[in-house]
């Protein structure tokens, strides 16, 4: 009833006061609609034609916002978009939400809730149209938000425009791959999002890349809080392919966004899930950023600040990203999506920068003191970890394993003691250290102390539980011979058999450390036996 009542009034029936007070109704009747029914799609298709025709006019305010709302709803539905998507009716949206490269500054306030609505309508179709999407790229739609955002910097009372400014340009960059990269080459999107980033902050730059700690500060409004949130997504996008930095004034750029990031860690949000939420996008931009730019993270701690050091640094970011690692692994779920993102940072940064490693591994891996249980069992961020090297999903264990190694310089030895050769097998596996040494990459000499409690078990651990376990009585104690001898081929017998019935694969470890299969392992040692008696 209300779709009929709405199309009669879009067809001029009841003048412009009714217009607005009908698509008003219809607007609150169905704000929280997101399926629609199929029978009326060929209605809903006639109201989007006739609100575009509307807002082609010059017509109020107020009947302009009911008509972009009316819009908004209707263009969640995918199937509606056909009479939408045409370059004209895109460019009305375009008009209405201010986007042009004019350098006119945003003055008439009143016009604002005009320009949100309109961004919001564009969110919606680009988000759902392909068509859409490519339109954005001929209408040069991205360097148009680069423009209004620019515009917003010094204004006040336009958060919600530059919030959902920022919503379009991450959208336009995560579905148009040639928006994306336009938004880095040619409209210096990295400098122009980090600005908008930035102004979301009162940042006060004590040095080139430091910014004030604000111990006492407020949090963060919740428009202010959106605002961060959107414009480290949209960056997110636009520095995906950022490892390689060719420039002086792009390792400069990417230092100064680490610094804001930082600054973005020790930040609260108005509640508690927006600031994991600001946190977990401040993580996944810092993963795109070089890690070489990545020791802006720290710096020299001066005397008057009661922050956390190490060796004179300061390292409350650190510590804010080992908490929320930690609380990723409590919550038990999404760890690809969750907690992957966090670990590889944190072990980029520990194979990089020397302190920060050391830091990270005095809080995670402590000098061993009790060994009575296995690595895996307790609470500590340690247990944790290795619970995680054998867990079913393969990225998550593998970054854990990768974590924890690079924690231990890369050194097997020193691995095993913290894990078990059990829980390490498939990390040792996969880069081919069964055999013990060590990784790829060169760390400092400094030596690991251990505990005198370790040092006296350290006779008596399991190497691969990696704990001291209780004595157990040896079952062969009381058999005979014979009945060993029995046993021994029982044992052959069934290995045997899963061998020939390809359940299992006998495997052996090559001289360089890699796993192959059995038969080979023994030929070669044959052959070697063969040469060194020939030698002989």
């Amino acid at each position: 009833m209300e779709l009929e009542t709405a199309l009669e009034a879009v067809r001029g029936r009841g003048g412009a006061e009714g217009l607005g007070r009908v698509l008003g109704q219809y607007n609150e009747k169905n704000r929280a609609t997101f399926k629609f029914d199929p029978a009326d799609e060929e209605k809903r298709k006639k109201l989007c034609e006739g609100i575009l025709n509307i807002l082609e006019k010059d017509i109020k305010t107020s009947c302009q916002v009911a008509c972009l709302e009316a819009l908004r709803i209707l263009s969640r539905d995918k199937k509606v978009l056909v009479p939408v998507t045409t370059k004209e009716n895109m460019q009305i949206l375009m008009r209405l939400a201010k986007l042009d490269m004019t350098e006119d500054s945003l003055e008439d306030v009143s016009n604002f809730p005009v320009i949100v609505e309109a961004l919001k309508c564009l969110c919606n179709i680009v988000f759902n149209s392909a068509i859409a999407q490519k339109l954005s790229l001929e209408l040069n739609l991205a360097a148009m938000l680069c423009n209004l955002l620019k515009k917003c910097k010094d204004q006040q009372f336009v958060d919600d425009i530059k919030c959902f400014d920022l919503r379009l340009l991450f959208l336009l960059s995560l579905l148009h791959t040639d928006i994306r990269s336009q938004l880095h080459h040619e409209l210096q999107g990295l400098q122009v999002l980090t600005q908008a980033l930035e102004s979301s902050f009162s940042i006060r730059w004590t040095d080139k890349y430091k910014a004030a700690e604000e111990h006492d500060g407020s949090p963060l409004s919740l428009q202010e809080t959106d605002c961060a949130i959107e414009a480290l997504k949209a960056l997110f996008n636009v520095t995906l392919d950022s490892w390689n930095v060719h420039s002086e004034n792009e390792s400069h750029q990417f230092r100064y966004m680490a610094a804001i990031l930082r600054h973005c860690l020790l930040t609260v949000g108005p509640t508690e899930d927006k600031t994991e939420e600001l946190h977990s996008n401040a993580i996944n931009l810092l993963s795109n950023v070089p890690v070489s730019c990545l020791d802006v993270l720290i710096s020299p701690s001066t005397q008057e600040e009661t922050v956390l050091k190490y060796n004179g640094m300061n390292m409350d970011a650190i510590q804010v990203l080992l908490d929320f690692m930690e609380k990723r692994i409590d919550k038990g779920s999404s760890y690809r999506e969750g907690l992957t993102p966090v670990l590889s940072l944190l072990t980029e940064c520990c194979r990089a920068h020397r302190n920060i490693r050391k830091f990270i591994k005095a809080q995670v891996l402590p000098p061993l003191r009790d060994v009575s249980n296995r690595p895996e069992v307790g609470t500590t961020v340690r247990n944790k970890l290795v619970r995680l090297m054998t867990h079913v999903d393969l990225g998550v264990k593998q970054i854990a394993a990768e974590f924890l190694f690079v924690l231990c310089k890369e050194r097997v030895d020193n691995l095993l003691k913290y894990t078990g050769y059990g829980n390490a097998a498939g990390l040792l596996a996969a880069r081919g250290l069964l055999a013990g040494g060590r990784g790829d990459h060169w760390y400092s000499d400094d030596e690991d102390t251990d505990t005198e409690e370790y040092k006296s078990a350290k006779p008596n651990i399991n190497l691969i539980t990696g704990h001291v376990e209780e004595p157990m009585p040896n079952p062969m104690d009381e058999m005979t011979e014979e009945q060993k001898e029995y046993e021994a081929m029982k044992l052959v017998n069934m290995f045997d058999k899963l061998s020939r019935d390809e359940v299992i694969k006998p495997m052996g470890v090559r001289p360089d450390g890699t796993m192959t299969p059995l038969e080979e392992t023994i030929c070669q040692y044959q052959t070697n036996e063969q040469d060194s008696s020939d030698s002989d």
